[in-house]
């Protein structure tokens, strides 16, 4: 299908998902740590995994702090989750860390908006279509995207940043205009 725009919303729940990787990543090397020091003897795994979590971990902060790069934690996730299935409790966590690697790069996914003239298209994990007649108004101003619903819902959320002008905006906005005018007759 190609559509006349495409419109990317903003993530705002990346800093959060980093926090999250972050913590669980660190604390799990707190974990295989105390493990390898209460049994007394040297595990390769705990011994391993910890150091190529703690690798990635400065790996991801130098690149999140100097780069400014958008960075991941699914790595240190997956290895984490091949040390948990040694220890000898929780080793449950190991498919939560699994689940967790696999679903970060859709979560951290910014979502990206179609619009063509038969229908309107939502690019999230399961695809959301809508037709035209199940909204009464949409308007790109400022930088913010609102989609109001005939059921009286309301989507309003910040768009990436763009080198738009302000006539991109008004145009995008007459072609919403007219579709729903179309559509709603």
């Amino acid at each position: 299908m190609i559509y006349n725009y495409v419109v990317t919303l903003k993530n705002q729940q990346t800093r959060y998902l980093d926090i999250i990787g972050f913590l669980l990543s660190f604390i799990s090397i707190i974990c295989f740590i105390e493990e390898m020091v209460k049994s007394q003897e040297v595990g390769i795994a705990y011994l391993f995994g910890s150091f190529f979590i703690a690798a990635v971990l400065a790996w991801n902060v130098y690149q999140s702090r100097k780069n400014h790069k958008k960075v991941y934690y699914s790595r240190a996730l997956l290895i984490a989750a091949l040390v948990w299935m040694k220890m000898p409790y929780f080793q449950w966590l190991s498919f939560a860390f699994i689940m967790l690697a696999l679903l970060e790069y859709q979560a951290k996914y910014a979502v990206e908006i179609g619009f063509s003239e038969k229908e309107i298209v939502m690019n999230t994990l399961f695809k959301k279509r809508y037709n035209w007649m199940q909204f009464t108004n949409i308007i790109l101003k400022d930088g913010l995207l609102t989609m109001d619903f005939a059921s009286n819902r309301i989507l309003q959320r910040e768009v990436e940043d763009d080198e738009d002008d302000d006539a991109e905006e008004e145009e995008f906005n007459d072609f919403c205009r007219q579709c729903i005018s179309s559509y709603s007759k």
